[in-house]
């Protein structure tokens, strides 16, 4: 396996810059995001390190030889969007822009992209389950085509009462992927696996590696921290009794997590997500907690 991250936390660092950072410091691949140039609200959505919309054979070649000239490479392009946005118009800009986005994978030779199935928050399982069969097809038939798999991400997206008590992702859960892959039962459609939105639902992320071994295409690295005297106050039907750490600073048992990648056979990219609140006062407090966590995680990786 291979130490990546994720560069959707620093909009501030260019292309250019954050390839020679993680050089310098032992990276060997990153997770490059590839938002649109629009106002996002969303923390970390809307960082744009490839302009997908404009690349061309000539600017692709150039960025193929900057990452090989380090030593690096691009384990996925990332976008995540809600691509089954009730708004009819936001949805068909996201799936034109997710378009572009495979496309820039084809040309850069990148395997993967990842990205939200999405959901509609006030539709039940069973209906939001309807609509990604009527829409996700497409999707996931053009990533094919242009030989590029699509790995979703299992966020709940639920971070606020008008989003309970769907959230917007509805990839969250295992009951709910096996009925997604039941749909799309293309090797082109599988998981970006993050640990961290697992372990508060109460969903052991040990086992969903053995149970969907075959689906993993790519792994993120985010940790998360019960807060039990929280919970206690507001019950699991609250908010606020969980917070996003550094991968190695929560709960989860990276030790039995990377064990069961290695005994499943993944070799891909395990890819730092920082999104901790307490390494985010500045660029250097955020990449001090990308090397954090690679410390923490370097052990395991082999």
């Amino acid at each position: 396996m291979k130490l990546g991250f994720m560069t959707a936390c620093l909009p501030e660092m260019n292309l250019e810059e954050l390839i020679a950072w993680a050089s310098r410091n032992g990276f060997q691949m990153l997770e490059v995001a590839c938002w649109p140039k629009v106002y996002e609200k969303r923390r970390y959505a809307g960082t744009q390190h490839i302009d997908v919309a404009s690349l061309t054979e000539e600017e692709a070649a150039r960025i193929r030889e900057l990452f090989a000239s380090h030593g690096l490479a691009i384990s996925s392009l990332g976008y995540y969007p809600n691509n089954l946005d009730p708004n009819l118009e936001n949805r068909r800009f996201y799936h034109e822009h997710l378009k572009k986005v495979i496309r820039a994978a084809q040309m850069l030779g990148v395997p993967v992209v990842g990205t939200f199935v999405g959901r509609d928050p006030k539709m039940n399982v069973e209906e939001a389950l309807e609509e990604f069969r009527r829409v996700f097809p497409d999707l996931v038939k053009f990533a094919e085509d242009h030989g590029v798999k699509l790995a979703i991400e299992n966020c709940p997206m639920l971070y606020t009462l008008d989003r309970w008590p769907g959230g917007t992702n509805l990839a969250t859960t295992p009951y709910i992927w096996e009925r997604m892959f039941e749909a799309i039962p293309s090797p082109y459609f599988g998981l970006n696996l993050d640990p961290s939105h697992l372990i508060w639902q109460q969903i052991d992320y040990v086992r969903v590696v053995y149970d969907f071994k075959e689906k993993i295409f790519h792994v993120h690295a985010k940790d998360t921290k019960i807060l039990w005297d929280k919970l206690y106050e507001v019950g699991i039907f609250g908010f606020g009794w969980y917070v996003d750490k550094v991968a190695g600073t929560g709960d989860i048992d990276w030790s039995a997590f990377l064990t069961a990648l290695h005994e499943v056979g993944y070799d891909y990219v395990v890819s730092i997500e920082h999104e901790d609140r307490s390494f985010e006062k500045d660029t250097e407090s955020k990449l001090r907690g990308i090397l954090l966590a690679k410390k923490l995680l370097e052990p395991y990786i082999v």
